[in-house]
């Protein structure tokens, strides 16, 4: 039982891998969307709810993150029509968790995601607007300046937990 939040995160990164058999137009695309968003709020209530909550977990946890959101970018962007000051924005945040990480690993041998409180809202934010994307960019630039925030939080995280050293 206590394997069971793993396992949930590792059906999320075969989902999110399963995404790139899909139409995204299609239903198919969209309920995997949907099973992979529930199952990243299911593995970590799950995880604590059985007090079962390892590093290890948080990794695969972040690893399957990485895995939805780069499979969501693969099949969505091309067909997105947005301006080029959010594709800045979001390189810039981009460029804000690579240094973050980066400067981590140079500080103290490794790389930490954090599961910042920050961080979760800008995951659940980004998958509650990326279907409304289609229709306005008015809640996505909203989650853009939440997650600004957020990596900025993440700097500031990593640098004071004495949870690396």
């Amino acid at each position: 039982m206590t394997q069971l939040p793993n396992i949930i995160t590792i059906l999320r990164i075969a989902g999110s891998l399963g995404m790139f058999l899909c139409d995204v137009t299609g239903v198919a695309f969209w309920i995997i969307y949907g099973l992979c968003g529930l199952s990243d709020i299911a593995d970590g209530w799950l995880a604590r709810k059985l007090k079962c909550v390892t590093k290890r977990g948080a990794l695969l946890d972040s690893v399957a993150d990485i895995c939805f959101v780069a499979c969501c970018a693969w099949k969505l962007l091309p067909i997105l029509e947005l301006p080029q000051w959010l594709w800045l924005w979001a390189g810039v945040i981009a460029a804000i968790k690579v240094v973050n990480q980066f400067s981590t690993l140079v500080m103290y041998g490794h790389c930490c995601f954090p599961h910042t409180l920050a961080n979760k809202v800008t995951g659940f934010l980004l998958f509650i607007t990326v279907p409304m994307t289609f229709w306005s960019i008015t809640p996505i630039s909203i989650v853009a300046a939440v997650a600004t925030f957020a990596a900025i939080h993440e700097d500031h995280y990593l640098r004071m937990n004495k949870i690396m050293q």
